[in-house]
């Protein structure tokens, strides 16, 4: 069985930097019935595998089990995600391990030239956009996380999906576990979190000793909510979304610029973003982005042949069948439409819109989201 508890507890809620992840990072480092060796004893000797993860948007714990195990399972999930004590010695700990990582991460231009395009596209006071800092760090206690906890970590907020070969108590056991539970009706004001892009769309940021230069170009755009979604999906695989696409055939396979370029256009609850990702040498930064504007220009002005977008239709229709391949690959793809408040009619129209795009729609779509004015050029190196 795979069993996914998500909170509406990411980064967009947290007030301090690194709050939700430390957070989410202490939940299996004792409990007010259980040590953390005790935690993670139990669920090694039960044979569980468990995974807790923080993004921009949820937080949560997800748990690979035999189903025979269930009971005790859920049992510890309970304490884990309910009953957490979040002791100092563990997180000076915890702390002390996450700054050398962060100091390891600062010397990757890649790591870097991602930060600073998140900043630039939401805005550094934006969750999604603010950047951590060594000094952020010491500010981090108990206390804090506690409180983070007690408002994001509710039975409320919670939901529950699981998938696999599912016990025939499951219901019951879950009900036993987190259907009682109660907690305190506090009015939580929402916060306030307003997008403001930076106004300087082009910045480089020098790091010594760098091999390479980290390059990213993109802005916002919208998220799958929106009809237009889909066809903006398709035309991002046109552009640089698989290894057939326009850019790696131009900038890696024919200009030998980079080992490898490659483009996305990604959902958040607040807001969706488009990003094109390389490295490259100093010599060869501004080819490189001259050769990207140019692949984007191409798609606005001429329409794309019918080889190719067969090609394109049928990679597309492979990886549709990849997200419904297996109980634990429905249950995430049930997630990614669940989040936004959809059901599984998106797939049906994803899917019809892959099969029946024109290259018309798809020049128009490039010319109202691939405004080149409009996107951040980021280069660390």
């Amino acid at each position: 069985m795979r069993i996914e508890f998500v909170f509406k507890a990411g980064q967009v809620n947290e007030y301090l930097p690194l709050i939700a992840s430390t957070t989410n990072m202490m939940l299996t480092e004792g409990s007010q019935n259980y040590t953390a060796n005790e935690l993670h004893s139990s669920l090694d000797s039960h044979g569980a595998f468990i995974n807790l993860s923080t993004d921009r948007d949820n937080a949560g714990l997800v748990i690979f089990l035999l189903s025979r195990h269930l009971r005790k399972i859920t049992e510890l999930c309970f304490e884990i995600l309910f009953k957490p004590v979040f002791p100092g010695k563990e997180l000076d700990i915890l702390m002390r391990k996450r700054i050398k990582w962060f100091q390891i991460s600062r010397e990757k231009v890649n790591n870097l030239s991602s930060d600073q395009f998140f900043e630039s596209v939401f805005g550094k006071h934006h969750p999604y956009g603010r950047q951590i800092s060594l000094k952020d760090f010491p500010l981090i206690n108990t206390s804090l996380l506690k409180d983070f906890h007690s408002t994001h970590y509710t039975p409320a907020g919670m939901a529950i999906i699981i998938s696999g070969k599912i016990h025939p108590d499951t219901v019951d056991i879950m009900d036993k576990y987190f259907g009682l539970i109660t907690e305190k009706t506090i009015y939580i004001e929402p916060a306030e979190n307003y997008i403001k892009g930076s106004e300087e769309k082009r910045m480089f940021i020098k790091k010594q000793n760098a091999l390479q230069s980290s390059l990213r170009i993109g802005s916002m755009t919208i998220n799958k909510s929106y009809p237009d979604y889909p066809g903006l999906k398709i035309l991002n695989v046109i552009l640089g979304g698989y290894f057939g696409s326009r850019l790696m055939k131009n900038i890696r396979e024919d200009k030998g610029y980079t080992y490898g370029i490659h483009s996305s256009v990604n959902s958040l609850a607040l807001g969706g973003y488009k990003v094109i990702s390389t490295e490259v040498s100093r010599a060869n930064i501004q080819k490189a982005i001259d050769e990207i504007h140019r692949e984007i220009r191409i798609l606005q002005t001429t329409p794309v042949g019918d080889n190719e977008l067969d090609l394109v239709r049928t990679y597309m229709a492979g990886e549709m069948v990849r997200m419904f391949d297996g109980p634990f690959a429905i249950a995430e793809s049930f997630k990614s439409v669940w989040e936004f408040g959809l059901d599984y009619e998106y797939y049906y129209r994803f899917a019809e819109i892959v099969e029946t795009i024109t290259p018309e729609e798809i020049q128009q779509l490039a010319n109202v989201y691939y405004n080149i004015d409009d996107m951040y050029e980021i280069i660390v190196g």
